[in-house]
């Protein structure tokens, strides 16, 4: 039987207020996507809302795409999985060997105080299977706590986009929330690189990574860790 890992993208389309659209970033979705499908894993891709969940369309443009982001736009079954995503509320935890947050800006509006998150990853902390997460995405661990009360990244190493890279981009000035501020406050461990540079941090059950660049190396941490202990 393939084992399962949920990924969670986001439902928001909208940039706030600015004008602009939002949605998941494609590399932190692709990128991982295919580390765990080609090492024979099957990914199950749920949202906020269900149905057809979108994809920040900067993420999308030339310069921004990877091998895996164009695999991904041209593979019908990865395609069709995006535009029926699962609604989270309807996911039963004990299916899946793990949880993975998809960035992009728009998790900060969907993925904070979210109830059905929440559930999972706590179910998931509790049972110590892989909760991944990278950029903006990794705002989904937050609100979850321990059996005493705590929250779970209380003292534990994890790093997601840096307040630099939201200020680089201005998202600083858009977002609701911003996920190492937010980290640093429940006495996360947080660590970063400089902005755009490769960093993947890996404290088990967390799998976290800082940005695009992070992607495909956290993919390859998830399973490199999923084989050594299947």
């Amino acid at each position: 039987m393939t084992k399962k890992i949920l990924f969670v993208v986001s439902s928001h389309a909208d940039l706030g207020n600015s004008g602009d659209k939002a949605g998941s970033w494609l590399e932190e979705l692709a990128s991982p996507y295919w580390q765990l499908e080609d090492a024979g894993y099957q990914v199950i891709l749920a949202s906020p809302k269900g149905g057809k969940a979108p994809l920040d369309p900067i993420s999308i443009q030339d310069q921004w795409l990877s091998d895996a982001g164009r695999r991904f736009l041209d593979d019908d079954e990865a395609s069709e999985k995006l535009s029926n995503t699962i609604l989270l509320d309807e996911i039963n935890p004990s299916d899946f060997i793990g949880i993975y947050l998809v960035g992009g800006a728009a998790t900060t509006w969907d993925f904070p105080n979210n109830a059905a998150i929440k559930k999972i990853v706590e179910a998931y902390y509790s049972d110590s299977k892989i909760i991944g997460g990278v950029c903006h995405g990794v705002v989904g661990l937050v609100q979850a706590v321990d059996k005493s009360g705590e929250p779970i990244v209380k003292n534990k190493q994890v790093t997601s986009v840096s307040i630099a890279e939201d200020v680089m981009f201005g998202l600083d000035r858009i977002v609701p929330v911003l996920p190492e501020e937010m980290l640093r406050k429940l006495r996360a461990i947080y660590s970063s690189a400089e902005p755009l540079v490769e960093h993947v941090v890996v404290d088990p059950p967390f799998f976290t990574g800082q940005n695009p660049a992070s992607a495909e190396p956290l993919g390859k941490a998830i399973v490199d860790h999923l084989n050594r202990h299947s």
